[in-house]
């Protein structure tokens, strides 16, 4: 067993021994179901976690490359910032595709379909929600621009799982 599939089993058996204290805590019953959407949603938030990361360094090596050329210095970020994006979520559908949302055998599904799901799917939550959601964070609740990305994660991921899982990889 390599060590990606060690770290996966470690990471899949301590995610379950949380679920399972939790439906225990709550006196509930937890099925097989539940805990297969569990471990996809956390796949998910993995592939998530890989991502902002592609972006991010997409987004910096594109900035520090244009600067370091003294190109298009007024636009810069907003080309490494499409970049980024573009970028990322290609590696984002990749990797749901490949691991997150698989096909079941015998199942089908357009890639191209897919892919343009994917992209409107993450320009709903990365873009438009997260700019709407900033806007009530800091100026109507008046919440730090720093923390507000934060609190925007806890709504655009889960719905992100949602929108791909049921939409674009159905």
């Amino acid at each position: 067993m390599g060590l990606g599939a060690a770290l996966w089993n470690l990471l899949e058996s301590v995610s379950l021994w949380c679920l399972r204290r939790l439906y225990r805590f709550l006196h509930k019953e937890l099925t097989a179901k539940t805990e297969e959407s569990f471990l996809q949603f956390v796949k998910f938030g993995l592939v998530g976690v890989s991502n902002t990361a592609v972006n991010y360094f997409i987004y910096a090596g594109i900035l520090v490359a244009l600067k370091t050329a003294g190109l298009w210095e007024e636009c810069d970020y907003l080309v490494a910032t499409a970049a980024g994006f573009i970028l990322s979520v290609l590696w984002s559908f990749y990797w749901n595709h490949k691991y997150v949302f698989q096909m079941q055998e015998g199942g089908r599904r357009s890639m191209i379909l897919t892919l343009a799901k994917t992209y409107l799917s993450y320009s709903f939550t990365g873009l438009f929600l997260n700019s709407v959601l900033m806007v009530l964070w800091v100026q109507v609740f008046h919440i730090s621009e720093f923390l507000g990305p934060v609190f925007n994660l806890l709504l655009s991921v889960p719905l992100n799982f949602l929108i791909n899982k049921y939409w674009a990889f159905q």
